[in-house]
């Protein structure tokens, strides 16, 4: 089912100016939009280059004054202070297990139960552990430990801000 509207001239006039308008508005928009994608293309250009020449030495030089010499501190207190530390502990660790394996150590706490068991007469009782002074006190050293190095740590990390050395020794009489 095809209908055929038929138009007068004057509406088939309008029809045709307004589709040439309609035409020109395109090519026009054409046009534009070109124009606009240069100047997009150009401003991401010069973007780049404002970030290589502004932005990139302004983080470079923020880094190697703030960043880089609190990494370096930190690295220093770890290397002369934690690993130390750490390297004692775990030396003395197995210290203790090396001796607890030694076989005339094992012989004389086997001779030990031996003669206590002969003069008891039965297997003795293991006492009951207590908890004593000596806990305490480890506990006591341990916590005052953490706490040494929590604070080495925040010093290492806090800013110095008010802290500063004058270049010059005059400048501390002059002021």
């Amino acid at each position: 089912m095809t209908t055929s509207l038929s138009l007068s001239k004057k509406r088939q006039k309008e029809l045709d100016r307004l589709k040439a308008e309609a035409q020109l508005l395109l090519a026009h928009q054409q046009e534009v939009l070109g124009h606009a994608s240069t100047v997009a293309q150009e401003a991401g250009r010069q973007a780049q280059h404002l970030t290589r020449e502004q932005v990139y030495p302004r983080v470079r030089e923020g880094y190697n004054s703030y960043v880089a010499p609190v990494a370096d501190r930190a690295g220093d207190v770890v290397t002369r202070t934690l690993v130390p530390a750490i390297g004692t502990a775990l030396g003395t660790a197995l210290s203790v297990a090396d001796i607890a394996n030694d076989t005339r150590v094992k012989a004389a706490v086997k001779r030990l139960k031996d003669t206590t068991s002969k003069v008891a007469g039965k297997a003795p009782v293991p006492a009951k552990k207590k908890t004593g002074v000596g806990t305490y006190i480890g506990i006591a050293i341990g916590v005052a430990a953490l706490a040494g190095v929590a604070y080495a740590v925040w010093q290492t990390f806090r800013t110095d801000d008010e802290l500063w050395v004058a270049d010059d020794p005059d400048a501390l009489s002059e002021g």
